[in-house]
């Protein structure tokens, strides 16, 4: 029996160390990946590789590039639309956009953080009552955001940061989304109660703003604002495109943009909306890095990818 209870308590201890050493290395979030999801790896796959979206495989090919197809705004609420914009190659649909078209006079925009990684879309939806949720900027392993935030007023994020990209900010006189290439995000945070800064800026004054071309996949979420001050809000459906791809793709899609900033992606891109009797909802899956033709895949084994920073809107 003594014998029995030193190894019972050799047992403990090499797991215990084993746990303090997989949370320094892998971070808060990706402890609890591991205990929610099985864990998360980078799979090495080759360009043509099955594991790989058909939309994924034709992005990494020489196809010539998407281009938006027709598509409807819906309302389902006084000040917020709802459209399904394809992405078509050769005719044939190979992604779409999830969007919403919000009027910022008839909504408020809020912006949240759950650093312990315990929420998916369904967890923030169901607490937030909120009638649109989507992912926002950028986290640490910690889950606390990799950005400066403003959530109801209270700052969170790096307190020093050098932003050259965008931010979107909501006050009772503004809400939209400000260039930091010509102001600093401190002022652009200024009387603002909600905010967050991203990056990059997809797109500002009729011209993409995403100079070098890439060939890094995802699913993209992205906010922007139209030249009549309501915000748009979009999320892909499939892992087609790059963001330089993203960009160009924008400024042919009829949207009207007058500027849009581009949203964490990966599986993290998530959007769901829940409005008098309407329901979507659209769960990120793919992020790919390539580098020639192979490239490293992020996967895990089950489970809704976690999102700890969101953008949720509220009718006023």
């Amino acid at each position: 029996m003594k014998r029995l209870r030193y190894v019972l308590l050799a047992v403990v201890l090499v797991v215990s160390i084993a746990s303090v050493g997989l949370w320094a290395y892998m971070g808060q979030l990706g402890f609890r990946g591991l205990a929610r999801h099985g864990g998360y790896i980078w799979l090495p796959v080759s360009t043509d590789s099955p594991r790989l979206s058909p939309a994924m495989r034709l992005a990494l090919s020489a196809a010539p590039a998407a281009v938006p197809g027709e598509f409807e705004w819906r309302t389902i609420g006084q000040g917020f639309e709802v459209a399904d914009l394809p992405a078509l190659v050769e005719g044939q649909a190979v992604d779409h956009i999830f969007l919403a078209r919000i009027d910022p006079d008839r909504f408020r925009f809020t912006v949240r953080n759950a650093a312990a990684g315990d929420k998916n879309l369904d967890q923030w939806m169901a607490q937030l009552g909120a009638a649109l949720v989507v992912n926002g900027s950028f986290f640490g392993v910690d889950g606390e955001p990799a950005t400066p935030l403003l959530s109801d007023g209270t700052p969170l994020g790096p307190k020093a940061y050098d932003a050259k990209s965008g931010a979107f900010v909501a006050s009772a006189a503004f809400v939209g989304v400000r260039d930091l290439a010509q102001q600093d995000w401190r002022a652009a945070f200024h009387d603002v109660n909600n905010a967050m800064v991203s990056y990059p800026l997809l797109l500002a004054n009729g011209s993409s703003r995403v100079t070098r071309p890439s060939r890094w996949l995802a699913n993209r979420s992205f906010v922007g604002q139209d030249k009549a001050g309501r915000i748009i809000i979009g999320t892909t459906k499939d892992g087609y495109f790059s963001l330089d791809r993203l960009a160009n793709f924008l400024l042919d899609a009829h949207l009207d943009l007058a500027i849009a900033l581009n949203l964490d992606g990966g599986p993290i891109a998530c959007q769901g909306i829940s409005l008098n009797g309407y329901e979507r909802k659209t769960y990120g899956r793919w992020e790919l890095q390539v580098d020639g033709d192979r490239g490293q895949l992020f996967t895990w084994p089950y489970g809704t990818i976690e999102m700890p920073v969101v953008l949720a809107v509220f009718p006023k």
